[in-house]
C-alpha cells in the first residue's frame, strides 16, 4: 500500500509535468489553475508562478479545520506524554493543537482569548506557525491550496482566495498580495510539558476520529533524510538542510548547538533545550519518533520572561525564505 507520502510524489511528479505543458508566458499562471481558482486575482504576485508546485491534493484536499472541538486537558487519555502539541496561551486562556491531529489538517481555524487565529503546521518543513487571522479589519478564514514553495505550504483565504506563505504568513499571490498576518508567540511542546503548564487548558481532538489514522507519521523517516521532499532551491552552506533549526527573525541557531550548551543567551533573548519531545517525522507512530527535544524562546522584558515568536523548522527552509539570514552553527 502506499503511503500518503508516496502518494504525494505521485501527484506531484504530474503536477509539475501538467505545469511545465501549460504555462505560456513565464509571468502567466498555469491556465490549470483557472478551473479551481476561478476568483483568485492571478494579475498580482510576488513571486514567480514558476516557484509554485502542486503539492498532490487538490484545494482543500488536505482539509482544514473549521468547526473545532475541545476537551479539557483532563479528559485527554490518548496522548502519551512525548507527543508533540502546538501549545498557545493567551491572556490565561490555554490550547493545545497535536501535531497527530495537524499532520492530516495543516490548518485550525480558532479563536481564542477573542483572538481569531489559524494555527498552522507544515509537515514537510516542521513548520509550526500561529496567525492572527484579521487583516485591516476583516477576519480571514484559511484552507489549504494543495501547492507547494519551497516545500512550504500555500495557504489560501476564503474571502478574496488570496495565496499565503505559511512560512512568512505573507500574502503572495492575489488581492491580498504583500499583505502580512501578525505571528503569535506559541511553542511546540511536549504533551506532558503543556499539560503541566495548563492542567485546565482545553486539548483540541478530531471531529471525526475515523477520518484520518490520527497518531500515524505518513511521512517516515522524513527528517533523517539526506535531502528535503519537493524542494528546489539552494541549499544552506556549513549545514545538512535536514537539520532542525531554531528561527528568529532573521537569525537561526542549529538545534545540535542548543541542545550541546542547554542553554544560549544573545543580548535579551534566551534560548534554552530540555529532552522529552518526539519527533513527528521519524517513525511511523508519532508517539515512537525519536526524542528532539523541546525549545524555549523567551525574552527578558521588564524582569519578566515573555514567550517569543520563533518556528523549528530545518535548515533549507530557513536558507529559502531568508537567504540573507545567520543560522548559528557552533
Amino acid at each position: 500500500m502506499f503511503t500518503l507520502f508516496r502518494r504525494y510524489a505521485l501527484h506531484a511528479l504530474a503536477g509539475l509535468l501538467l505545469i511545465t505543458t501549460s504555462l505560456a508566458l513565464a509571468d502567466d499562471h498555469p491556465s490549470s489553475w483557472d478551473y479551481e481558482w476561478q476568483t483568485t486575482d492571478f494579475s498580482r504576485h510576488s513571486v514567480p508562478f514558476d516557484e509554485i508546485i502542486s503539492g498532490g491534493p487538490p484545494k482543500d484536499g488536505i482539509p482544514s479545520i473549521d468547526a473545532p472541538v475541545f476537551v479539557p486537558v483532563s479528559d485527554i487519555t490518548g496522548l502519551t506524554d512525548m507527543e508533540p502539541v502546538i501549545g498557545l496561551i493567551i491572556d490565561g486562556e490555554a490550547k493545545a493543537y497535536p501535531i497527530r491531529i495537524l499532520t492530516f489538517h495543516e490548518i485550525v481555524n480558532d479563536e481564542i482569548a477573542g483572538i481569531p487565529v489559524a494555527v498552522t503546521f507544515c509537515p514537510l518543513c516542521n513548520s509550526s506557525i500561529v496567525f492572527d487571522r484579521r487583516h485591516n479589519g476583516q477576519t480571514l478564514e484559511f484552507g489549504t491550496t494543495g501547492k507547494l514553495r519551497n516545500s512550504d505550504m500555500v495557504m489560501y483565504d476564503r474571502q478574496t482566495s488570496s495565496w499565503w506563505q505559511q512560512f512568512l504568513g505573507q500574502g503572495i499571490i492575489g488581492e491580498l498580495t504583500g499583505a502580512k498576518l501578525r505571528m503569535l508567540p506559541s511553542r511546540l511542546e511536549s504533551w506532558a510539558d503543556f499539560r503541566a503548564r495548563a492542567p485546565r487548558g482545553q486539548v483540541l481532538i478530531p471531529n471525526n476520529p475515523n477520518m484520518r489514522p490520527y497518531g500515524r507519521n505518513p511521512y517516515v523517516g522524513y527528517d533523517t533524510a539526506a535531502f528535503p521532499f519537493l524542494y528546489r532551491g539552494d541549499m544552506p552552506d556549513g549545514i545538512k538542510p535536514m537539520v532542525r533549526v531554531i528561527a528568529v527573525g532573521n537569525e537561526a541557531w542549529a538545534m545540535q548547538v542548543l541542545r550541546d550548551k542547554g542553554r544560549i543567551e544573545k543580548g535579551d533573548l534566551i534560548l534554552s533545550w530540555h529532552a522529552g519531545q518526539n519527533s513527528a517525522l521519524d517513525s511511523s507512530s508519532i508517539s515512537q519518533g525519536r526524542d528532539v527535544g523541546n525549545i524555549l524562546v523567551q525574552r527578558q522584558e521588564s524582569g519578566q520572561l515573555i514567550d517569543v515568536v520563533h518556528d523549528v523548522t530545518f535548515a533549507f527552509v530557513f536558507h529559502a525564505f531568508r537567504p540573507d539570514g545567520i543560522i548559528f552553527t557552533q
